[in-house]
């Protein structure tokens, strides 16, 4: 008998010593940021498509920022803002919300990309730091709500139409000369021509902000549109240096063919909205944002982003417009090829032009209308830096280099801009991250 109770009292010893720890976990922005960042290198990794990868990057920043909303009575939560997102759950345990917020972020980062592995691998590295030493109950029941919560995100994920489009038929190419064509090296099949049935996050509908229609079809020496085209061949024959370094700077193409005789082999880069969330990530550094700073900015850049990519595949596969590298073969000059490597998908309005305008009304929304900065995004794909005086800066000239890159005639540029600060403008003034009556108290 009195082993029994020698053997019980050192059980309950020893789930004492193992439960013992701090209950405070301290989870600094830049975690955060390499969190992202890991995500990321798995969607590059993965060959996510721009528009795919704007939903992958959406879902895992609101979930987080959702979580962290809960600690600062300054910002609101976007539920009832956002389509269709109800309340996330309370906790039933006392929990870090900033633990909470990160196993959240992974969890749902996780359940959207193939190479799962990278971020189970990169996950379990670094919880094994940030465990130590703390209450392994807190801890757990800390993970557990982060859980809960991004299960509820991914049942909101769950109804966007996702799932159904990868069922729908693939887009139909036609012999009519005014539409879109592949393209060489690869002649892929257009990608996403149902993505304007994805559930959009702030905007009404994917018919919200149709463009200004392009200039109608004539290939006539002389007209209008034959105009246009023979400015992008002009262009793409005079290029200075810097703009061919704008244009590669720019060009964040997640799968770029290379062809060497009969051998072809891909080289993969980061996505237009992958190089956005960069800048987010810049932003935040210079600044030195908190964690719930540094969530609203990625939350609402995400959303800005995957908005805009579901406005613009609208008008992409309603215009079909074909690409300026196809008429240029065919009617001026056979050998001619672009800087950039030809997207596959139509040409009207140019992706880069409306996302990062987007993008860049809602990073001003957050750090101000003339915050400067340097851009290292991509660097680690063999490009130097660039600087720029603000977001808008930074969103014209993503939106020149489509002319440079030779893809895109000037009104899907042009248009693209409006459509896109159009749309931004719209997020910023629908989606309210911040409870006015306590942030100006605050200030």
């Amino acid at each position: 008998m009195k082993k029994h109770y020698l053997l019980l009292a050192l059980t309950v010893l020893l789930f004492s010593a193992c439960d013992s720890g701090k209950k405070e976990i301290t989870i600094s922005s830049d975690v955060y940021h390499d969190s992202m960042e890991k995500l990321s290198e798995v969607i590059v990794h993965d060959i996510f498509s721009p528009p795919v990868a704007s939903r992958i990057y959406a879902y895992p920043s609101i979930g987080m920022y959702e979580i962290l909303a809960k600690t600062d009575p300054a910002y609101k939560s976007l539920a009832g803002q956002l389509t269709e997102l109800t309340a996330i759950p309370e906790p039933t345990e006392e929990v870090s919300y900033e633990l909470a917020a990160l196993e959240a972020f992974i969890k749902l980062g996780t359940n959207f990309i193939f190479s799962e592995e990278k971020m189970d691998t990169y996950k379990a590295e670094l919880f094994k730091e940030l465990k130590k030493g703390v209450n392994k109950t807190y801890f757990n029941a800390s993970l557990a709500y982060g859980d809960q919560v991004a299960e509820h995100i991914l049942a909101w994920a769950d109804g966007d139409m996702y799932k159904q489009t990868r069922t729908f038929p693939k887009f139909t190419v036609t012999d009519d000369p005014t539409r879109w064509q592949p393209t060489p090296p690869g002649y892929m099949e257009a990608i996403e021509p149902s993505w304007s049935r994805i559930r959009p996050f702030a905007i009404d509908s994917a018919t919200q902000f149709v463009p200004e229609r392009p200039t109608p079809f004539d290939m006539t020496v002389g007209s209008p549109f034959y105009k246009e085209v023979m400015e992008v061949y002009t262009v793409g024959n005079n290029l200075s240096e810097e703009e061919k370094e704008i244009a590669s700077f720019w060009d964040c193409n997640p799968y770029v063919m290379n062809v060497t005789g009969h051998v072809m082999a891909a080289t993969k880069k980061i996505t237009p909205g992958g190089h956005w969330i960069g800048i987010v990530k810049i932003a935040c550094q210079k600044e030195e944002t908190q964690p719930m700073k540094t969530a609203a900015a990625y939350a609402l850049t995400s959303i800005a982003l995957a908005d805009g990519f579901i406005s613009c595949w609208d008008e992409k596969f309603r215009s079909n417009l074909i690409r300026p590298e196809t008429l240029i073969n065919k009617h001026i000059d056979e050998e001619w090829l672009p800087l950039l490597q030809t997207p596959p998908f139509p040409e009207y309005t140019s992706g880069h032009s409306v996302i990062s305008n987007a993008a860049a009304i809602a990073l001003s929304s957050i750090f101000g209308d003339n915050f400067a900065f340097d851009d290292d995004t991509e660097v680690k794909y063999g490009l130097p830096i660039r600087s720029f005086t603000s977001f808008i800066d930074a969103s014209e000239e993503a939106a020149i280099s489509r002319m440079y890159g030779g893809i895109h005639y000037m009104p899907a540029i042009a248009n693209g801009v409006t459509q896109g600060k159009a749309l931004g403008k719209y997020v910023i003034d629908k989606v309210s991250l911040k409870n006015e009556s306590i942030a100006q108290k605050e200030d």
